[in-house]
């Protein structure tokens, strides 16, 4: 089993362009944070006269006014967003009032998402409506939708023809596991949507926090051997008896700083809702245990 290692080395650079390869570049928002880590990456795709946005990024002054002094004279001919929590899109309403470009995406904020990170946009509906497969055309570049959902719903990545690239959004970081918050987050979709970007074989995939992932195919089977062992963990601390969510977060992330907890919480209870669906665990009364069955 390959060992999750996470790269937390990236150095903030707010506010300016920075040119990752021939066809991407990236704009660094500055809101960092404890699931944001060093800040939103906003992604231009295309070397000509006119890009592609992915993820736009907050609503914030600061960052308004640099993306509209990076982009300057270049035309923005698609707004795509990966999914609508408040670090990804909000800021796409003003590039759209700026550029009148059209914005791209699975669907509006699902309602039984669990706003435990920076919350949910609710604000944004997509002018074009994506769905797995569909694909994207600008100046010099193809971009693929892949639905992934498991951490939200309407959960996309982009894959980059010209450069076997994939753009995963929150789906897969390089600097920490992505949080999984029931009902709407769903730890069997999120593990199948895995298996999905691993079958797919991408040379590199750019997350929207933190360095971009070199050896993509390791990590993505790293990832899903993580929670196959969180999986397992839990299976180990209900065979010693009945709990609650709370005493298994205790067991299972005993040095977890106070701010992740909540998140620690969902993911702990997204396992547990995949274990129930295979017939594995139940409930009652908050405490969990291994099915009799």
């Amino acid at each position: 089993m390959s060992e999750l290692a996470f790269d937390r080395s990236l150095e903030p650079r707010y506010g300016v362009e920075e040119r990752l390869s021939p066809l991407i570049s990236r704009v660094l928002a500055p809101n960092p944070g404890p699931y944001t880590f060093k800040g939103t990456g906003v992604y231009l795709i295309g070397a000509g006269d006119a890009v592609a946005v992915i993820d736009p990024g907050p609503d914030l002054p600061e960052h308004l006014a640099a993306l509209e002094r990076v982009l300057g004279t270049r035309k923005v001919s698609h707004i795509l967003i990966t999914h609508t929590h408040r670090d990804h899109s909000p800021a796409a309403a003003w590039l759209k009032r700026h550029s009148g470009a059209k914005t791209y995406g699975f669907g509006p904020h699902p309602q039984g998402d669990e706003d435990v990170e920076t919350g949910g946009d609710r604000a944004f509906v997509p002018d074009v409506t994506l769905r797995d497969g569909d694909v994207v055309q600008g100046d010099g570049f193809t971009l693929e939708a892949v639905h992934t959902p498991g951490h939200i719903s309407n959960h996309l990545c982009y894959g980059l023809a010209q450069e076997a690239a994939l753009f995963s959004g929150d789906h897969v970081m390089g600097w920490s596991t992505s949080i999984v918050a029931p009902p709407d987050g769903n730890m069997a979709d999120y593990m199948c949507s895995l298996e999905k970007l691993i079958a797919a074989g991408h040379a590199v995939i750019y997350p929207t926090h933190g360095s971009p992932i070199t050896n993509p195919a390791a990590f993505l089977r790293a990832s899903l051997s993580h929670r196959r062992m969180r999986e397992r963990q839990i299976r180990q601390s209900l065979a010693q008896g009945p709990q609650d969510i709370a005493s298994l977060v205790a067991r299972l992330y005993p040095d977890l700083a106070q701010a992740l907890r909540k998140g620690a919480g969902l993911m702990v209870r997204a396992h547990l809702e995949k274990l129930r669906g295979e017939g594995a665990v139940v409930e009652e009364a908050g405490r969990w245990a291994l099915s009799a069955d």
